[in-house]
């Protein structure tokens, strides 16, 4: 199954998130199948390509309750 969810990248103390279509048995950081947008929590910075995450939803994917939070915002 396909989730749609966060990948944190970054220094230690000092997160950036991409968001990404990941298949759901891979680590949080592996290698990812597309990706969506940016997350920088330090500035409240989101940049999301809907279309991206309107075809992946389309496909069957879920996605996770942090970036459903986001997106909703």
């Amino acid at each position: 199954m396909v989730t749609i969810r966060l990948s944190r990248f970054g220094r230690k103390k000092a997160p950036f998130y991409r968001i990404v279509a990941v298949d759901s048995g891979k680590k949080a950081t592996g290698k990812y199948l597309d990706l969506i947008g940016t997350y920088n929590p330090a500035k409240k910075e989101l940049k999301v390509d809907r279309e991206k995450v309107k075809a992946w939803v389309a496909k069957g994917s879920q996605i996770s309750l942090t970036v459903k939070k986001l997106l909703e915002k």
